[in-house]
């Protein structure tokens, strides 16, 4: 089933305002959706901010313009969607999107695989110099 019970997004400069920008967006969708159950709202939530922080904290502009951040996320009655984007940005190494966790001493490489522990699913697709991470969740 593809219809969409509630929406909100967000689209901006890629900077630490931007997290708590969408981490309001995210409170407004759960009054919206108030069925979804906590335990959904709470990992997907965590997932979605995990992944645009990691857009905030390691995206490097592919040319001029300045990396801006877009994450669209909407709850359909047995899944939730999200789109975190990174406009303008460099394409991550491959490196970079390894999902296996790292050594207990590293102190970063965790955010791929943890987003993957939260969510049904993550792809990613690249196109006009724009990531994009897709999460689902089923509820």
């Amino acid at each position: 089933m593809t219809e969409v019970i509630a929406r909100r997004g967000y689209h901006g400069p890629s900077n630490e305002e931007a997290i708590d920008a969408i981490h309001g967006e995210i409170d407004a969708l759960w009054d919206d959706a108030s069925f979804v159950p906590d335990m959904d709202r709470m990992t997907f939530t965590t997932a979605v901010i995990e992944a645009a922080a990691n857009i905030v904290q390691h995206a490097l502009p592919v040319g001029e313009k300045p990396v801006e951040i877009g994450v669209d996320i909407s709850v359909r009655p047995t899944r939730l969607v999200a789109r975190v984007s990174a406009f303008n940005a460099r394409e991550p190494f491959a490196e970079d999107m390894q999902s296996d966790m790292p050594d207990e001493d590293a102190e970063s490489g965790r955010g791929l695989a943890l987003i993957e522990a939260l969510v049904t699913t993550v792809t990613f697709e690249r196109q006009d110099g724009t990531n994009t991470w897709i999460l689902t969740r089923n509820t």
